[in-house]
């Protein structure tokens, strides 16, 4: 992915990079977006500042580099004098009065943390929100899960057909799967259009799991989510397939065998737990 002030710098939104006007399947029909339960899909409007503040400052500064670029949010900076900026699924940090500009990830030495994945991961929990449980494909474990993530794969990648190779050793530690689409070829690409006819399919599990190990899947439009769904991973930062997230945001990171995750999980969790005590 480009990074963001290159983005800023070159006045090109990464969503118009990636999307096509009309996606279309392979017979040249034009392919419905917005998903199944588009209509509980409900976009997040980007936030409002009052005029003269250092944060309405840095928004307009950030509007003129790039009229199209979308800021999911603006706040106060660990670093006085600087607002913490995400947009395009990246963090950055722009001075209060716009005059200079900074990417990359700042972190607090004292405890240990990830500031710049921090904020990200806010973003990234208020975007799945917008992402209805009825688009995704859901792999469950018997019996009440232990854990849940959410993986944005690709029905090409090695690492995602690996992982889906072992969806039952996942299940069987306790950890429901959430699929969401992320055709890493572009929306109108001959990979998307196999992403639509699995999440069109009347068993999209079943689906699923054929294309990913090379048999065919009946091809088929419909009122589709991938679209929806790629364009959110944009929004939440992938950088590469699979993209495992809790539902809270975290970034678990890529392909992790079973005991692996399972044990990143268990850490996140001691973690989390820790932090909320402090």
């Amino acid at each position: 992915m480009k990074s963001l002030v290159f983005t800023l710098l070159s006045c090109f939104s990464l969503a118009a990079c990636a999307q096509p006007a009309n996606p279309q399947a392979a017979n040249g029909q034009k392919i419905n977006v917005g998903g199944a339960s588009a209509a509980a899909a409900k976009p997040i409007a980007e936030p409002s500042f009052a005029t003269g503040t250092p944060e309405a400052r840095v928004r307009d500064v950030l509007k003129q580099l790039n009229p199209d670029v979308r800021v999911d949010s603006i706040e106060s900076a660990p670093i006085p004098g600087f607002r913490q900026v995400v947009a395009g699924g990246q963090v950055i940090y722009v001075s209060d009065d716009g005059k200079y500009l900074m990417q990359g990830s700042l972190l607090d030495i004292a405890n240990k943390k990830d500031v710049s994945e921090s904020a990200l991961a806010k973003v990234r929990e208020k975007v799945l929100k917008t992402l209805p449980m009825a688009d995704r494909i859901v792999f469950s474990p018997t019996g009440a899960p232990r854990y849940k993530v959410v993986v944005l794969t690709d029905i090409e990648c090695g690492y995602c057909r690996k992982f889906h190779s072992e969806i039952a050793e996942y299940n069987k530690r306790g950890i429901e799967v959430e699929y969401m689409a992320f055709p890493r070829a572009g929306l109108g690409s001959a990979d998307y259009r196999k992403m639509v006819s699995v999440w069109c399919a009347d068993d999209r599990k079943k689906a699923l799991t054929d294309a990913k190990n090379d048999r065919p899947v009946t091809a088929k439009t419909c009122t589709t989510p991938v679209d929806m769904q790629y364009n959110a991973g944009l929004r939440m930062g992938l950088t590469g397939t699979p993209m495992i997230l809790t539902t809270d945001g975290q970034m678990v990171g890529g392909y992790l065998p079973p005991d692996a995750l399972l044990q990143r999980m268990q850490q996140m969790e001691t973690e989390s737990k820790a932090a909320a005590g402090a």
